[in-house]
């Protein structure tokens, strides 16, 4: 139920190695086609699936790191239990290649899931999406992935993959997975979290219960970022965090922002964590200069509002 890598293996070919063996990495940033594993330990990297299998460091339980000094050293390894001495390991997660080098990394697996559930959730506006959040997460079920899209982000995505999902009237939308072991379960606790959506004022609420589909719904996420490339090629892609119950206020917050500079800022994430990605795009009109100038001012306008609401500038 281990597995030892070097930190350059692109992380999403660890489970294509696994997946004979019905056993998955359960790290998952929404890059994992193109970040390494290392990047990931280096940063502590987060993801959609973060809600219920939490974060990078969960998994690490060993590491070759070499030191500013060049001394070899090994922190850890394939113990299930490992208490004693400092936990140095965890020091070294998310610690961004100040501390150290990593040469090789031992990640803890899990057995694959058998059945898997999406539902994309439309929702009139901002709050009512945030507000089905708690809901959800109290509801006795841990869904496996939250992920939010503001309007201007699924509008974008939408239009740059040519998706016929009706979204011209939602203001919002919520993107909520569920797996596990046994498809009935499953699939009820997928049934009871859409109920729960429509009881907090969703307009609707599509079932993705195939990898077509699935990977469809997915892709509208997946792609935000490339839709607005298209928009303009300069973005600036942050990372902010603030507590789940002040999302909509930090979305309407850079709404504001947005407005006072004539900068789109459209805001995706991780619902289920708080992390977002408020993503200043550079209006077309300026010039590079004007840009650059004016992003500085933007970003520290925009870290001020994450402070205010109880957050931080970063989620890795």
């Amino acid at each position: 139920l281990t597995i030892t890598v070097e930190p350059g293996v692109i992380t999403n070919e660890i489970n294509e190695v696994l997946r004979d063996d019905g056993l998955f990495y359960a790290g998952y940033p929404m890059s994992l086609e193109t970040c390494t594993i290392g990047g990931n330990v280096a940063e502590n990297a987060g993801g959609g699936k973060a809600v219920k299998y939490g974060v990078t460091g969960r998994y690490v339980t060993g590491l070759e790191v070499v030191t500013p000094t060049g001394e070899i050293v090994q922190l850890g390894g394939k113990l299930v239990k490992d208490v004693t001495g400092y936990d140095l390991v965890s020091l070294m997660v998310g610690s961004e290649g100040t501390l150290g080098v990593f040469t090789s990394i031992t990640l803890k697996l899990m057995p694959l899931p058998q059945s898997n559930v999406d539902l994309l959730v439309l929702f009139g506006n901002i709050h009512d999406a945030i507000s089905a959040v708690p809901r959800i997460m109290t509801g006795g079920i841990i869904p496996t992935a939250i992920e939010f899209m503001d309007q201007s982000a699924f509008v974008a995505a939408c239009k740059y993959l040519n998706e016929t999902i009706p979204y011209q009237q939602a203001g919002a939308m919520l993107l909520i997975s569920v797996d596990g072991g046994d498809a009935e379960q499953v699939q009820r606790e997928s049934e009871s979290i859409g109920e729960m959506c429509l009881s907090a004022g969703a307009i609707e609420v599509y079932v993705a219960d195939n990898h077509t589909t699935s990977e469809r719904i997915w892709s509208v996420r997946r792609n935000i970022a490339e839709a607005f490339k298209v928009f303009s090629p300069k973005q600036s892609l942050e990372d902010i965090v603030v507590p789940i119950a002040q999302i909509a206020d930090m979305v309407d917050r850079l709404g504001e922002l947005s407005g006072k500079w004539d900068c789109p800022i459209p805001c995706y994430g991780h619902a289920g964590d708080g992390n977002l990605h408020a993503t200043p795009v550079m209006n077309p009109a300026w010039t590079q200069e004007e840009w650059e100038h004016k992003l500085q001012a933007i970003l520290a306008e925009m870290y001020q509002i994450a402070k205010s609401l109880g957050g931080t500038i970063s989620g890795e």
